[in-house]
């Protein structure tokens, strides 16, 4: 059996408690809800790619649907070794998706398997390295992640807030960003209700009052939910067996670099959101599952499978820690991949229904990553600058989505998502500022300085008519000097008002 990583009992950690069948059920449904949308996203484009019928791309939906559902339990129940037993959902990673398309181009689907297979081989043998490098994750670091996670996710929540298909006629219509808008209201209404059962299924509620809501204008059709087959088992290796080429392999493993990045991101995250320790060795089962699943996909027709950053933010939102939720929410996943039915269901819920949920789900992303980050000390250092350079260069993509478009392709690779380049970016800046010490200056950065300027309202409160500084000493209205004030930890006195040491830093004087 696995240790426990934690050095505490199972029952003691935050991620162990089961809610029984029925909360297990019912949230674990909306974090199907959550990343429907982005699970079939990948299958919808490569199929496309591929030149495959509606019909053949159903069946690789349905099979990146039951791939990401093993995958799912896999990491939220584990093995030994495999697992980092931590409320995640699993699916296909997006990062790939131009390399994979690519690929699509020069050898087919097969070759994309093929490629998928032994990149995600070799990611499974080097996850020792990326396992212990947890001290390269300070909250600096997460915190800088878990922002620009929540930040690059706010384009897909626009996206489907105005349709989700940029060709339809009805992409970014008043119809549609009113019935996002009315999803929102939604959620935010039921949040804020007494019950604490009702505001932690917010998002799910939502959703089917929205969907509810788009039947009756009108917006929605379930017309085509009895169109093909209700049960349908998953097919072994249904596109053909699959080949290898070197130049696919070679790209595809710089896929499963991101990947190991994004994920190992996306673990540190869910740990921190739900207070829990992830070590090394915690960190390591969830990369080897993660690769362990990526191989197994392309038996199944599917693709690399990591965690969903959105479904982290619901887990934010709702304060809904539990593994077990996730995991039964996997279990759907497999369902979904046997019943194409319930996935017909699934589809026929509005885009911008999701978009109007997917604004409140990623924003909290970005706020836990917020609150991580009023952990980090930022006076007389580099981190400030450190966390705006690291933003900002996770942003880039998102400004101008073809900023890389030049560059090499395992460059663009890399740092075509946002939060992978943000990451490498705080961990590169991390290690050479607060790890390689030598040459620092112990003086405040320029983008430091005057930053620092705290005003404590009971100071104002002491402040009187005609105080002034002079000489960074504060006077009273008749030139008397203010003493300084005794710091508590010193004295036990408390009618001493604030002198200069305090309201110069205050202010900004000196």
């Amino acid at each position: 059996m696995a240790s426990n990583p934690i050095g505490n009992s199972p029952q003691e950690r935050p991620e162990d408690e089961n809610l029984g069948l029925g909360s297990n059920m019912a949230y674990g449904l909306q974090h199907v809800l959550t990343m429907y949308g982005g699970i079939i996203a990948v299958p919808l484009i490569l199929g496309q790619a591929a030149g495959l019928s509606s019909s053949e791309i159903g069946q690789l939906i349905t099979a990146s649907l039951f791939a990401g559902g093993l995958a799912t339990i896999l990491q939220t129940i584990g093995l030994p070794f495999f697992g980092c037993r931590l409320p995640l959902v699993q699916g296909v990673s997006f990062s790939g998706v131009a390399t994979m398309v690519a690929i699509t181009g020069n050898g087919g689907i097969e070759a994309v398997l093929g490629a998928v297979m032994v990149a995600s081989l070799i990611g499974l043998l080097i996850t020792p390295i990326f396992s212990r490098i947890t001290r390269f994750f300070p909250p600096l670091v997460t915190g800088i992640v878990i922002t620009t996670i929540g930040l690059t996710l706010m384009p897909v929540a626009a996206r489907w807030a105005m349709g989700g298909n940029s060709k339809a006629p009805d992409f970014g219509s008043m119809a549609n960003i009113q019935l996002a808008a009315m999803t929102l209201v939604i959620v935010l209404l039921l949040s804020k209700v007494g019950s604490a059962r009702i505001s932690r299924l917010s998002i799910l509620l939502a959703i089917v009052i929205g969907t509810l809501i788009a039947l009756a204008l009108g917006m929605t059709d379930f017309s085509k939910v009895s169109e093909g087959p209700f049960i349908a088992l998953p097919s072994i290796f249904q596109w053909g067996y699959p080949t290898f080429h070197i130049a696919a392999i070679v790209s595809m493993f710089i896929v499963i670099m991101v990947t190991l990045v994004e994920t190992s991101a996306d673990i540190l995250a869910v740990g921190e959101i739900i207070e829990t320790k992830v070590d090394s060795s915690r960190l390591g089962d969830g990369l080897r599952a993660d690769m362990l699943s990526s191989m197994i996909a392309p038996v199944f027709g599917s693709f690399t499978q990591s965690a969903f950053a959105q479904n982290v933010g619901l887990v934010a939102v709702t304060g809904i820690k539990s593994r077990y939720v996730v995991a039964t929410g996997g279990v759907f996943l497999v369902a979904l991949g046997l019943l194409p039915v319930m996935g017909r269901i699934v589809a026929a819920v509005p885009s911008a229904v999701l978009g109007g949920a997917g604004i409140v789900l990623f924003g909290a992303v970005a706020a836990s990553g917020i609150r991580t980050l009023s952990k980090v000390d930022y006076s007389n250092n580099m981190n400030l600058i450190i966390v705006a350079t690291s933003l900002g260069f996770g942003m880039i993509t998102i400004a101008s989505p073809g900023f890389y478009d030049h560059f090499p392709v395992w460059f663009a690779t890399i740092f075509h998502s946002g939060i992978s380049s943000a990451a490498v970016m705080a961990i590169v800046l991390n290690l050479v500022f607060n790890h390689l010490t030598a040459g620092n200056s112990d003086q405040q950065s320029v983008f430091v300085a005057g930053t620092e300027r705290t005003l404590r309202y009971q100071d104002i409160a002491q402040l009187h008519d005609g105080d002034y500084f002079l000489n960074g000493k504060l006077y009273d209205a008749k030139g008397v000097e203010v003493p300084v004030e005794v710091p508590e930890s010193h004295s036990t006195s408390s009618a001493r008002r604030p002198g200069p040491s305090t309201l110069a830093a205050a202010t900004g004087h000196s």
